[in-house]
């Protein structure tokens, strides 16, 4: 009887434990607190099933302020940024909620990093959270700044309101339409789509925005909803269509031109529903059978599960990749420039084998998902044509808390990382 007693006691304290540690970590207020807390986690006790549970089944939210509400944040490089949130009226804690990003135009006009208008978003749809942030001159989309900024507004938000973190959408028009494609090209991860109006990707070809990093291979991860004016004075479909249509070779790009339009977004009545079936219709899928991503820098190294860790030519390595950074014309003209000889990854998974295909890079890290590997068989790696990796590969604890605090995201979550050396 005491045994019994003693035995349930010590359940108790134990199932205690992993729940403090796990309600600190759910209330971090960042991704680095959240490392912090995930150490608590590890040393709780919890078992790798256990912990892979919950965090599938993610923190507990409660009701939140509706409305506008405008926040602002601090970048990592000390920039302060403003930005506004569109929560529904009738905001239910216990749903998932689609977000969209509505990234605005005029950037080169705005000297300072305060709000304008009244914080709504100007293209209203479907019922979601609509997230209207701020550019300005000095911090324009085509900025690194912003992309931090980005991050940081996503990993706010999922700490606060249920979002579906499978379908977050990057929109924008004009400046913001051209901002798409920059992200799209930079940070691919967080997004299920992205959907530039009256944008041009060619305007980030400007030598003053141009750093020999806009990389057109990684917009073949993700769908694209793509709009332009016939009547355009700026970006009219006759000079953006080549380039568009250059795109669609490989990238999976709904395009939509208005023959009579001019520089605005008239057309959204006649368009919304197609906008918003093609967002409907295309969530993002948190581990693809397939990836592309391609870098000149350790920077933005990472595409959803592999991290192009070293750059580095090999002796075997593709030489047929197709590059969408050439445009024939008819003798192939690039897009942008390429100071230094970037390092790029294709992969292909089918079932526990993976097929990476590489220029450029000398060692990549898989991140391995229980949702896409059966961890109970051997996992096969072939770079090239050569196999760089066979055999059984352990689950580990340590390992699903560090990406779970970085990625805060309950369907995108690694059980085992795969080091690769070509």
């Amino acid at each position: 009887m005491i045994s019994t007693i003693l035995a349930l006691s010590l359940l108790f304290q134990a199932t205690t434990r992993i729940d403090i540690a796990f309600q600190n970590f759910w209330s971090s207020a960042s991704p680095e607190e959240a490392a912090r807390a995930a150490e608590d986690v590890a040393k709780s006790g919890v078992t790798f099933d256990e912990a892979l549970r919950r965090l599938k089944a993610g923190r507990k939210y409660s009701m939140q302020k509706t409305g506008v509400v405008i926040l602002k944040n601090k970048t990592t490089d000390g920039i302060e940024h403003y930005y506004a949130l569109n929560i529904p009226a009738n905001y239910d804690p216990s749903r998932r909620y689609q977000v969209r990003f509505q990234l605005h135009g005029g950037v080169g006009g705005r000297e300072s990093n305060q709000p304008r208008g009244n914080g709504e978003s100007p293209l209203q749809g479907a019922e979601q959270i609509y997230v209207v942030p701020y550019a300005w001159s000095e911090a324009p989309w085509w900025s690194d700044d912003q992309v931090m900024n980005l991050d940081a507004i996503i990993d706010s938000l999922k700490r606060t309101y249920n979002i579906d973190e499978n379908r977050v959408v990057l929109s924008g028009v004009s400046d913001g339409g051209t901002g798409a494609y920059y992200v799209g090209m930079r940070d691919t991860t967080p997004y299920a789509s992205f959907t530039p109006l009256n944008g041009f990707i060619m305007v980030l070809a400007n030598s003053s925005i141009d750093d020999g990093q806009m990389f057109p291979n990684n917009l073949r991860n993700k769908p694209m909803f793509v709009v332009n004016g016939g009547k355009d004075p700026l970006y009219p479909t006759s000079e953006v269509e080549p380039f568009t249509r250059h795109l669609m070779k490989d990238v999976k790009i709904e395009y939509h031109p208005q023959p009579d339009a001019g520089h605005n977004t008239a057309w959204w009545p006649v368009v919304k529903d197609t906008f918003e079936k093609f967002v409907s219709d295309h969530p993002r899928n948190p581990h693809p059978d397939t990836l592309t991503w391609e870098i000149a820098t350790p920077v933005h190294n990472r595409a959803h599960w592999v991290i192009i860790d070293e750059l580095g030519t090999q002796t075997k390595e593709s030489g047929s990749m197709t590059d969408l950074n050439l445009m024939p014309d008819p003798v192939p003209v690039p897009l942008f420039t390429r100071p230094s000889r970037p390092g790029r990854v294709d992969l292909v998974r089918m079932g526990n084998t993976v097929q990476a295909t590489s220029r450029g890079v000398s060692a990549f890290t898989l991140l391995l998902s229980p949702d896409s590997f059966d961890f109970s068989q051997p996992i096969r790696v072939v770079a090239n044509g050569r196999t760089v990796f066979e055999g059984r590969v352990e689950r580990d604890l340590k390992t699903l808390l560090k990406w779970a605090a970085r990625d805060n995201d309950r369907t995108m979550l690694y059980a085992a990382e795969l080091k690769i050396k070509l």
